[in-house]
């Protein structure tokens, strides 16, 4: 099944190669990946160790770098080519990934017979274009992370009170003692179970943009009433595949990546379009150890064969 998934992202690596000039979005690299558009950043970032974005920058300047160095083409000419939005845009990523200008560049290759080294965060981005072994599982160092337990689940639906976070997943806090304060005054069951939701990728979304939700079930009748922090809403149930999580809440990224990058392509599952959902288990705070014990829920679907 790990063919499968190697074949799709291979497509998404194939297709922007083939339009690298283009106005290419998030949406239709998980389009072309037919992944939904949430769940395709973790998966392309799992096997290619990079977010999408970043290796379609990376690319960008790849070629860029090509043109500078054997061809007269304007500065404005070569950002248009390589996709980039604007001068500005491509003098900055240029500036940031090899730590000098284009025209520096350009002058020094003039002025010698070979392409310069570059002192650059990623010299290596002047050789020719990576060819990802999809195949080795070498590639995937999340695979030696942990022994994948994972077993399957039937989540039936529920509703939720819940109260969203923007910015930082480093201060979720926030929202959470929000939630704990209404809680306090509701008069809900002790037995309600509590649920964060991490809505975007903080590997594709900018930190300050992140959202998140901090959840708790109520039983079906009670009212959706609160103060002005608090909203309600229906999550779906559905089949879920359940990894156990115990460890500093700073590891849950590398579960993440654990599952979509060593368990699902090889599982004959692939991640379904609802959210992912992390039931807490435990206050770290009051863990002797300050670890958080988490229950992931993946969301998944049978891979059509």
């Amino acid at each position: 099944m790990n063919n499968d998934y190697n074949h799709r992202i291979g497509a998404v690596l194939q297709f922007i190669e083939q339009n690298i000039g283009a106005d290419i979005k998030l949406e239709m690299l998980a389009e072309v990946s037919n992944f939904s558009k949430y769940h395709f950043s973790r998966v392309f970032s799992a096997i290619i160790h990079k977010s999408p974005m970043n290796y379609l920058t990376e690319r960008r300047l790849h070629y860029a770098v090509t043109y500078l160095t054997t061809s007269n083409k304007t500065m404005l000419d070569i950002s248009t080519l390589c996709g980039f939005s604007s001068l500005s845009s491509f003098n900055a990523a240029f500036k940031k990934a090899y730590n000098t200008t284009p025209s520096a560049m350009r002058k020094s290759a003039r002025e010698h017979s070979n392409i310069p080294s570059v002192s650059g965060n990623n010299p290596e981005d002047l050789s020719s274009p990576k060819d990802y072994d999809l195949n080795s599982t070498s590639n995937n160092f999340l695979r030696r992370v942990w022994e994948m337990n994972i077993e399957l689940k039937e989540l039936q639906d529920c509703k939720v009170a819940y109260v969203r976070h923007v910015g930082s997943y480093l201060e979720t806090y926030k929202a959470w003692e929000t939630l704990g304060a209404w809680v306090q005054s509701s008069g809900l069951p002790a037995t309600e179970t509590f649920i964060g939701i991490s809505l975007d990728d903080p590997g594709v979304t900018d930190e300050n943009s992140c959202r998140y939700d901090a959840c708790i079930t109520v039983p079906e009748g009670f009212p959706a009433e609160g103060n002005e922090s608090i909203a309600f809403r229906h999550l779906p149930g559905g089949v879920y595949a359940l990894y156990k999580f115990y460890d500093t809440i700073d590891k849950l990224a590398i579960a993440y990546q654990s599952v979509y990058g060593g368990w699902l392509p090889e599982s004959g599952y692939e991640p379904d379009d609802r959210h992912a959902l992390e039931f807490c288990m435990n206050n770290p705070y009051l863990d002797p150890e300050g670890k958080a014990k988490i229950d992931l829920y993946i969301p998944v679907k049978r891979t059509l064969s």
